[in-house]
């Protein structure tokens, strides 16, 4: 790869792009305390734009000026000075007590031992303590004012101003708090090429502010909660919390839901690992979303409320949101019944484990089990390879590259996404089943798969795309099952991971045996110790209902 020099000032331009972007797409959505940052950031010299953009991109909101070294920023003392009198940068005070432990903590605890209003012999018993010791001890026991004194007098600290709005126009543009203008600098080093858009197709994400707020919300909550349990705060403290927020917090708009849901899931699991199951089941209550419903019936079977439960997996049965809830369902109905009856229940994906072939295979593998197996078939005369996932999901993104990636469906919002923001919802493949069957009538031959497909590989590679990782090896696996399997039943699979993108893009059995004569088999191994999944059911199961070739081999190992 050859190396790439970024421009001096490429940060500057980025987060130029982000304003502008922001501007035009949801300059209507702004209120007035965000316009008026635009305006003033506007109104400053570019150096000084570009040492509040160097700052504003760093970790935290309190910097030693005599850190700064920006070779780029002329006048250094003049450009901190003219953001100082602008307003974007304070000085540290008094009046900062309340981010008092962000204030100290971007010094090293040897330079608070030195710069502290401390006697000696405080020195002597700090010095015996990690920095965040010497930080609590600073907030605790001196006087803020005087540690600010001390501190300034002989090194200049600065805080970021306009925290909130510079938050809200870089949410307002990735849509999201995980994404940050780094994904800028991955793009200009070649480490990540995104899909081209012309920019004026790009649509808003979000339609209105409360659209924006509440998803906000969601995502500022849900870091809390992290921050919460990472502070080892108790889990009854972060239970009492959580129904304070959720009591209080607006009703949602309908983009936001799906955070909030995860949210409560989330929750519900770390109050059942804290072991306390009545409060996990009241936040389980909360949403549908799975696992919820399954964590919410095992709950209720266990406090006695078995009609209760089952009810609760009728409803399931009906509706399953994914094949963990359907196998679920009919699984614990089935023990709560034979609990009853003291008859002994085993679940669908252990009887199907059980009623499949063995073979046996050297103990030499058993840290490689699959290379065992694999090997067992090529002493048999087959060929093989490892698939599991990995060729599926690449067929799926090759075949339907442009349909997923289709700006006309309103679902891509800025330059950098990795997939449409419908991707994972139920939207994606409503929007696109007709797209999606059109093109499968389109592809009459194999040659014509494997020359869409090929195309698609050639035009597109390393392109990010969430479901193809770019390999040597992932288009010869594509032609494989292309070569193997009835055009008809391809299509039928595609579709089938279409309807429910998150969960049907894993579970494929993990290897593919195929000879010369045309006779194949999907194989998912199991060790003696190893379990079936609901997801790896789902398939062979839909395997068998479209007469693809599939199966279970159990391993035994041999002496």
């Amino acid at each position: 790869m050859q190396k790439v020099i970024l421009q001096p000032r490429y940060y500057w331009h980025n987060f130029r792009y982000v304003l502008d972007f922001v501007r035009r797409l949801y300059g209507g959505l702004l209120n007035e305390a965000e316009h008026d940052f635009l305006d003033r950031f506007d109104a400053l010299s570019v150096d000084a734009q570009c040492l509040y953009v160097r700052c504003s991109n760093r970790k935290g909101v309190f910097f030693r000026v005599n850190k700064f070294n920006y070779r780029e920023i002329n006048e250094l003392p003049v450009t901190l000075d003219e953001l100082i009198r602008a307003g974007f940068l304070e000085r540290l005070s008094a009046r900062h007590e309340g981010m008092g432990s962000e204030a100290l903590d971007v010094f090293t605890k040897a330079d608070l031992l030195a710069l502290l209003p401390l006697e000696a012999e405080e020195i002597r018993a700090l010095n015996k303590l990690k920095k965040e010791g010497v930080v609590r001890y600073a907030l605790n026991e001196l006087d803020f004012g005087e540690v600010v004194t001390s501190l300034t007098t002989r090194e200049s600290v600065v805080k970021v101003a306009f925290e909130a709005e510079v938050m809200m126009l870089k949410f307002l543009f990735f849509g999201n708090r995980g994404s940050d203008m780094t994904e800028f600098v991955m793009r200009d080093m070649g480490m990540m090429n995104f899909e081209q858009y012309d920019d004026s197709k790009m649509t808003a994400r979000f339609r209105n502010r409360k659209e924006v707020e509440d998803k906000l919300l969601i995502s500022l909550t849900n870091e809390a909660f992290y921050d919460l349990k990472n502070a080892e705060t108790p889990a009854t403290d972060i239970y009492n919390w959580f129904l304070n927020w959720n009591e209080t917090r607006p009703d949602l708009a309908d983009i936001a839901l799906p955070g909030y849901q995860k949210l409560v899931c989330r929750v519900g699991s770390f109050l059942e690992r804290q072991k306390l199951p009545d409060e996990a089941l009241s936040v389980y209550e909360l949403t549908d979303r799975s696992p919820a419903r399954e964590r919410r019936a095992r709950l209720l079977f266990r406090n006695g409320m078995a009609d209760e439960a089952l009810a609760l997996l009728d409803e399931i049965a009906v509706t399953p949101q994914n094949a963990e809830e359907r196998f679920f369902a009919q699984d614990f109905r089935e023990k709560i019944l034979g609990t009853a009856e003291k008859k002994r229940t085993r679940k669908a994906t252990t009887r199907f484990l059980s009623e499949a072939e063995s073979v046996d295979i050297p103990a030499a593998y058993r840290h490689h089990v699959e290379a065992g197996v694999m090997n067992y078939y090529l002493e048999q005369g087959y060929d093989a390879a490892f698939t599991e996932n990995y060729p599926w999901r690449g067929l799926f993104g090759l075949v339907f590259w442009d349909i997923i990636y289709d700006a006309n469906v309103s679902a891509i919002h800025h330059p950098l996404q990795r997939a449409p923001s419908d991707f994972y919802l139920p939207d994606f493949y409503l929007r696109r089943e007709e797209l999606m069957k059109k093109r499968l009538t389109e592809l009459t031959s194999r040659e014509a798969w494997r020359r869409h497909v090929g195309r698609t590989y050639n035009g597109k590679y390393g392109i990010t795309n969430v479901l193809v990782d770019w390999n040597d090896e992932l288009l010869s696996l594509v032609n494989q099952l292309i070569d193997l399997i009835d055009l008809e039943q391809l299509g039928l699979i595609l579709l089938e991971m279409a309807r429910n993108v998150r969960e049907h893009t894993r579970g494929f059995p993990d290897l593919l045996i195929w000879n010369e004569a045309g006779e194949y088999s999907f194989v998912e191994v199991k060790s003696p110790t190893d379990h079936l999944g609901s997801q790896q059911l789902h398939w062979l199961q839909f395997f068998e209902t479209i007469g693809v070739h599939g199966k279970v081999v159990r391993v035994i190992w041999a002496l």
